[in-house]
């Protein structure tokens, strides 16, 4: 676990946050974002509110919440002392709860996406199409959306290949594709994220259209050599994930050299802690519109 002293601003006001490498996973202060959505007007009053919230939603049976944890974080008396802190699915259950109007865009935006899943589920097109106006709204432009649309339907591809060799989703996913992923760029998953100045964002969102070009390409031949050879184990699975990435490699290298320039960048992170203020302007625009 580390950064436990990062400061996020929301209205003005802080709230606590930590990385924890191991888990790829955010934490906030529980009592920062109450005293924020609440009002309170001291950090006592707003260690009450918590209390008192948290006792009624266990009582409730919010099994989500029995995994809260405490974290070291810094008061604002200069001490460290254990704090409450949440996931964002943990936090985003506990917003659900408090009865604030500051509360309530987080609210809407969770039924939007709520309904948007079930919809997606009736209709399967309209994942994409939801992708690709996210990508255009974020700046990208056609040609990389494109790329990337395309690299979404490979490595469908790919663990439809390893669902059918018996690949098990979660942890042996993440395994061959850090093996593919280490052969074609030269660096684990959690290595290339950490040259991209990343922690919970996707990877892929942030190559260039080169980047994602090679790891298709990696994907791609990994999924053609599963097929061919159709690999019974585990082991013989990261063999063939560690060939099919090595191609890209070599196709990286001779890129290079050619160029004199390296394929990897270090462009820049896409800001999820922008997430806020997005839901909370989004629903100030509807009220406008309304």
């Amino acid at each position: 676990m580390d950064d436990n002293n990062k400061i996020q601003l929301f209205e003005d006001k802080r709230i606590r946050t930590a990385w924890d490498e191991e888990e790829q996973e955010w934490y906030f202060s529980v009592v920062d974002v109450v005293s924020i959505l609440t009002d309170q007007s001291t950090p006592r009053s707003a260690s009450t509110y918590w209390a008192v919230l948290k006792k009624r939603l266990i009582e409730e049976g919010a099994q989500l919440l029995t995994n809260c944890k405490q974290l070291k974080m810094t008061a604002a008396d200069g001490k460290k002392r254990l704090t409450d802190v949440a996931n964002t699915e943990q936090l985003l259950r506990i917003i659900q709860s408090i009865p604030s109007p500051k509360a309530e865009p987080f609210k809407i935006w969770l039924a939007q996406v709520g309904r948007e899943r079930i919809e997606e589920t009736i209709d399967p097109e309209l994942t994409i199409d939801r992708a690709l106006a996210t990508y255009q709204k974020k700046g990208y432009s056609r040609e990389w959306i494109n790329q990337r649309l395309q690299a979404i339907q490979v490595r469908k591809e790919l663990t439809d290949e390893w669902e059918d060799r018996g690949v098990q989703q979660g942890k042996e996913y993440a395994i061959l594709t850090d093996e593919i992923t280490r052969a074609w760029s030269g660096m684990t998953t959690r290595k290339y994220k950490q040259l991209k100045g990343l922690k919970k964002e996707n990877l892929r969102d942030n190559m260039s259209t080169l980047e994602l070009v090679l790891n298709m390409l990696a994907e791609a031949t990994t999924t053609e050599i599963s097929k061919t050879i159709e690999p019974q184990t585990f082991e013989e699975n990261k063999r063939v994930a560690q060939r099919g990435g090595r191609i890209a490699g070599n196709a990286r290298k001779e890129i290079e050299e050619d160029t004199g320039k390296p394929v990897i960048t270090k462009k820049d992170a896409v800001d999820f802690s922008r997430l806020i203020a997005d839901v909370i302007g989004e629903s100030k625009k509807d009220d406008k519109d309304k």
